[in-house]
């Protein structure tokens, strides 16, 4: 934060390379092969088609949009398709193992890309890798690597779901990356809709597919406090983003309650003791204790009845995320999103929400950011004006209309 504006890093937007710009970044031993893939391969996504596709690649055309919209800096997700994947999907292992080391090369090219992408921009992309979870060595080394060439957004980690035939995230089979993570400082990120199973096209598939993603994606938190991670790798940092934050309190509220119980049990003769036995000793802390020294919220375009409870989920965990550039992201109306959910919230909680927690998470340097922030951040006194009249094109959800705000 400037004298009079904020300096706005949103914790949440999405790039990739063009199909075909993955190739250099690929070992030649795989050419041959991406080339035969590439020549079948028909993208499912509409959005990767559009003519504003090359937003997801073109670093001018993305700095020139964000700085327009009042943010300065990003945490920069995967979007498009690596190679060899059917699509942008990282919750399950290939079927067969020529597919599963084709998909790690995939991954790795997409890391030599994010990187030098990320670079393109220096001190204003925290690039975020990607890995897989069928083999626990490849992703130590892939942390390793990817640390070492740049990318200081951590890693995306992908769900476990139902059917993935990979053990529960609980399990101490993934001990090496957690061990990993914190040795390096590498943040762990798990992303809404990385979790959730497959569930086919139809119209009540993707009714259902609404009502349990966040659900499946929040999973990550309660496998990784009951399975004693925090406890054993003390250093670990994770971020669950894109999810939303309202339900943050009531689920600390019942991982609380189910922690008494079974903690109880252990030191009784009651009928769930045999399931509460260890789980004091293995975890250590009550889960709401791991959440505040543990982890942080990615509050993708944070929705006003979310504000209220910002203290409750804890004002040093939230970082806002303009979702850039999907549709449902906040570009290009981010500072009218901005007066919707913090017009009456005091400037300095705005600003920690906006960019200081992010930049501590991240590794962003906030004073090379500053004259930047003062040139292009939204203005102070322009966010603690309530918006009044929503943009007649917004498209996100950070919109839905409610309260006193009118809809054109």
């Amino acid at each position: 934060m400037t004298d009079d504006r904020y300096t706005v890093i949103s914790a949440d937007c999405h790039a990739g390379a063009d199909l075909l710009d993955y190739r250099p970044y690929l070992e030649a031993t795989h050419h041959e092969d991406f080339d035969a893939w590439a020549a079948s391969y028909v993208n499912p996504h509409a959005d990767l088609l559009a003519d504003t596709a090359d937003r997801n690649w073109n670093s001018a055309r993305r700095l020139a949009e964000m700085e327009a919209d009042g943010i300065v800096a990003e945490v920069v997700f995967p979007n498009t398709i690596p190679p060899f994947f059917p699509s942008a999907s990282l919750m399950a292992p290939a079927p067969t193992r020529t597919e599963a080391e084709q998909r790690w090369a995939g991954l790795r090219a997409h890391n030599r890309w994010l990187a030098d992408f990320c670079a393109e921009a220096p001190g204003r992309r925290a690039g975020v890798a990607q890995i897989l979870l069928n083999d626990v060595d490849e992703a130590v080394r892939e942390v390793r690597r990817t640390k070492e060439a740049g990318l200081t957004g951590g890693i995306m980690l992908p769900g476990t779901p139902p059917g993935s035939g990979l053990p529960e995230l609980h399990s101490d089979y993934y001990d090496p990356l957690w061990a990993v993570c914190a040795e390096l400082e590498v943040p762990v990120n798990h992303h809404g809709g990385s979790a959730s199973p497959p569930l086919g096209d139809a119209p009540a598939a993707r009714a259902v597919f609404m009502v349990e993603t966040t659900w499946f994606s929040h999973r990550a938190l309660w496998h990784l406090i009951f399975g004693g991670v925090f406890r054993r790798h003390p250093g670990l940092r994770l971020v669950l983003t894109e999810q939303g934050s309202g339900w943050i309190p009531g689920v600390l509220d019942m991982l609380d309650y189910y922690h008494g119980r079974l903690a109880a049990a252990s030191r009784a003769a009651t009928a769930e003791a045999k399931f509460g036995v260890g789980l004091a000793d293995a975890m250590g802390d009550s889960p709401s204790g791991v959440w505040r020294d543990h982890c942080f919220v990615g509050a993708s375009f944070m929705r006003p009845h979310e504000v209220p409870l910002r203290h409750r989920v804890g004002l040093d965990k939230i970082m806002w995320g303009s979702d850039y550039p999907h549709d449902e992201g906040t570009h290009p109306h981010s500072r009218e999103a901005l007066r919707l959910a913090y017009a009456d919230v005091p400037a300095d909680e705005t600003a920690a929400m906006l960019g200081t927690n992010a930049a501590r998470v991240y590794g962003f340097d906030l004073t090379r950011l500053a004259p930047l922030a003062a040139r292009v951040g939204p203005r102070v006194t322009d966010i603690a004006e309530p918006l009044e009249k929503i943009p007649p094109n917004a498209t996100s959800p950070a919109f839905a209309p409610g309260g006193v705000v009118r809809v054109w």
